[in-house]
C-alpha cells in the first residue's frame, strides 16, 4: 500500500482542479488538441483563434521519505496564421521534501531534505515547504508542414522562461504522423533546453542544458475518445553547451485524452525505469534512480477551453 501514496495525493491535489475545470467547460462545447500528457503535438489554433489551456503537473516520490514537485501553467494560445502559434504561461509552483535524500555528498545527516528547489541551508532539516508565483513563460510554434497533408509534419518549437527557480530557453524540433484516417498519432519531440537554475542562493548559480527524446503514440479508439503511451529519454548536463554529461533517465507511462466540441482534458502518468549520474552528477542518483528534480512517478492533467 506504500506506493499508492504518491497517487492518492496526487488525486487529492488534482481532483478539485480536473472538476472545477470541466464545471466551467461544461456550457457550450470543442475539438481537442492535446492528446499527449508532455509530447507536443503540430495541432495548432486556426488563424483567428484563442485557447485558454491549464495545466497541473506533479513529481513524486524519490528515494526515502516524502517529495511532491508541482508546477502549475496557466496558458492563453493564439493562432497568428493556420501554421503560426503564440502563447503566454503565468506559472505557479509547490515543493514539499522530507528526509529525501540518501546523499553523503549533499548532507551531513542521512537521510536529509534535498532536491530541486530546496535551498542547501534546508538539507539538514526535517522538512522544506515553499508555493508561490513562479514566473512567466512566451511559446512560438511554426509548423512547417501538416501530417494531416503530409507524411511527416514538422515544427520548431522555442519557448523562453524567466521565474523565482530558474530562467530557461526551451527549443524542440517537433515530429508528427497520422494513420488510419488520423485516428492514430505518433509524435517525437527532440528538446533542448538551457537552464540558469537560482533557487538556492548560498550554492549560487547553477548552469545546466539538456537534450531529451519525448516520444508518443495515441489511438482514438472511440468518438472523443483517446488513449496511449508516451515516453521520455532525458540526458543531463553541466553547462549551457553539453560541457559535461551529469545524468540519463528513462519514463514511460500511459494517457488518455477526451475531446468535445469546445474543451478538452487529458490525463498521463509517467514512471522513472532506471537512472544513471555521472562526474559531478553523482550526488543525485540512488538506488537506480535519478532524483535532483525528477521521481519515482511524474502526473499532468491538461484542460483545454476554445475561446472563440
Amino acid at each position: 500500500m506504500k506506493s499508492l501514496k504518491p497517487l492518492q495525493r496526487f488525486g487529492r491535489l488534482a481532483a478539485p482542479l480536473l472538476a472545477a475545470c470541466l464545471f466551467a467547460a461544461a456550457g457550450p462545447a470543442s475539438a481537442g488538441e492535446g492528446v499527449f500528457g508532455w509530447v507536443y503535438t503540430l495541432d495548432l489554433q486556426p488563424q483567428g483563434k484563442a485557447e485558454f489551456e491549464q495545466k497541473v503537473d506533479v513529481t513524486a516520490g524519490q528515494a526515502v521519505g516524502s517529495y511532491h514537485l508541482g508546477s502549475y501553467r496557466s496558458e492563453l494560445e493564439y493562432g497568428v496564421t493556420d501554421n503560426l502559434q503564440i502563447g503566454a504561461y503565468l506559472n505557479a509552483f509547490s515543493i514539499s521534501a522530507k528526509n529525501n535524500y540518501l546523499s553523503s555528498e549533499v548532507c551531513s545527516t542521512i537521510p536529509c531534505t534535498a532536491g530541486f528547489g530546496v535551498p542547501s541551508q534546508y538539507n539538514n532539516q526535517d522538512r522544506y515547504t515553499r508555493r508561490g508565483i513562479d514566473g512567466g513563460s512566451f511559446e512560438v510554434i511554426w509548423r512547417l508542414s501538416n501530417p494531416v497533408t503530409s507524411p511527416v509534419g514538422v515544427a520548431l518549437y522555442f519557448e523562453p522562461t524567466f521565474g523565482k527557480l530558474e530562467d530557461e530557453l526551451e527549443y524542440r524540433v517537433l515530429l508528427q504522423s497520422n494513420f488510419l484516417d488520423d485516428r492514430l498519432v505518433f509524435a517525437v519531440n527532440f528538446l533542448f533546453e538551457q537552464e540558469r537554475e537560482k533557487y538556492d542562493p548560498l550554492g549560487g548559480i547553477i548552469v545546466n542544458s539538456m537534450g531529451d527524446v519525448l516520444y508518443g503514440a495515441s489511438y482514438r479508439f472511440r468518438p472523443n475518445w483517446s488513449a496511449g503511451l508516451e515516453g521520455r529519454f532525458h540526458s543531463d548536463h553541466d553547462g549551457y553547451w553539453f560541457n559535461t554529461k551529469t545524468q540519463t533517465a528513462n519514463f514511460i507511462g500511459p494517457n488518455v485524452h477526451y475531446a468535445d466540441q469546445r474543451w478538452w482534458v487529458t490525463a498521463a502518468w509517467r514512471h522513472q525505469l532506471n537512472g544513471t549520474c555521472y562526474a559531478d552528477g553523482m550526488a543525485d542518483c540512488s538506488l537506480g534512480k535519478v532524483w535532483d528534480n525528477h521521481g519515482r512517478n511524474q502526473f499532468i492533467v491538461k484542460v483545454g477551453y476554445l475561446l472563440n
